[in-house]
């Protein structure tokens, strides 16, 4: 069985223009992103997603200069980016990680394949956000060819093809969906935000990586971060007013599954 993880990557986020190449402790975002998640134990091939605009050619450069395969395609179509990306590589197996998690730790990427392969052909989808209990930006999704072909085939609403998976997850009548929880028992989902979206997750996220990652040991985890948020809590406010803020909050009556409880507007911490 060949997994194929897919980074999704893209320089025109429309809040935070060109982040994946915005520098972390000396190396491009996304560089950074996919140390992350290649120091997964699990076996898997890697391949950034991006587009075929011009504006995107960096990324390209990127992937070619630290030896990553990119996939080049749809721009504003991620379902059928992936679907095609995993077409190419043979994938049996298609992991969707957003190139906007570059605290992502590498054990929760084992994690949920784990989970996924121990249960082989009980499961059509599985990930760790429905419902999500890891800090935001920890955000893993596993899915057979099948399933995906299936939602590319059939998807049809606007956030479903640019959000990729909701057509699976949305849809617990037709796919057998499973979902991995925070080992500790606790919930980080709308507390703690490691995603980059806004300035501040940026300088948040710069901030982790200067105080925990070093030349010799470049990878950051989960629980070394939870001990310097704790330890700092001036770093823990430098995002704060968005902890809980997702796309969500634009879909809610569109989704079937999602509550208005998973998420929040920017600023409000109720």
């Amino acid at each position: 069985m060949t997994t194929l993880v897919v980074i999704q990557a893209r320089m025109g986020s429309s809040r935070l223009p060109g982040k994946v190449m915005m520098p972390l402790a000396g190396r491009p975002l996304l560089q950074r992103m996919v140390a992350q998640v290649a120091a997964a134990r699990s076996p898997f091939k890697l391949t950034v997603a991006t587009t075929v605009e011009p504006a995107d050619d960096p990324i390209a450069a990127l992937c070619a200069a630290i030896g990553v395969r990119c996939f080049r395609g749809h721009p504003t179509d991620l379902l059928d980016r992936h679907y095609h990306a995993a077409v190419l590589a043979g994938a049996d197996i298609v992991v969707k990680i957003p190139s906007d998690c570059p605290l992502i730790d590498p054990d929760v990427i084992d994690r949920v394949l784990a989970f996924f392969r121990s249960t082989e052909g009980r499961y059509d989808y599985v990930s760790n956000l429905h419902p999500a209990t890891y800090p935001d930006g920890n955000d893993v999704e596993v899915m057979t060819i099948a399933a995906l072909e299936q939602a590319f085939r059939e998807a049809r609403r606007p956030l479903e093809r640019e959000h990729t998976t909701p057509f699976l997850w949305d849809n617990p009548g037709r796919f057998r969906l499973g979902n991995v929880t925070w080992e500790t028992r606790l919930d980080a989902s709308m507390s703690h935000r490691f995603t980059v979206d806004y300035r501040e997750d940026y300088d948040f996220v710069k901030a982790v990586y200067e105080a925990l990652s070093t030349p010799q040991n470049p990878i950051v985890r989960l629980g070394p971060i939870l001990e310097l948020l704790a330890a700092r809590p001036d770093i823990m406010a430098i995002n704060a007013r968005y902890a809980g803020v997702n796309w969500y909050r634009h879909h809610l009556g569109e989704l079937r599954t999602v509550s208005a409880r998973e998420t929040r507007v920017p600023g409000d911490t109720a």
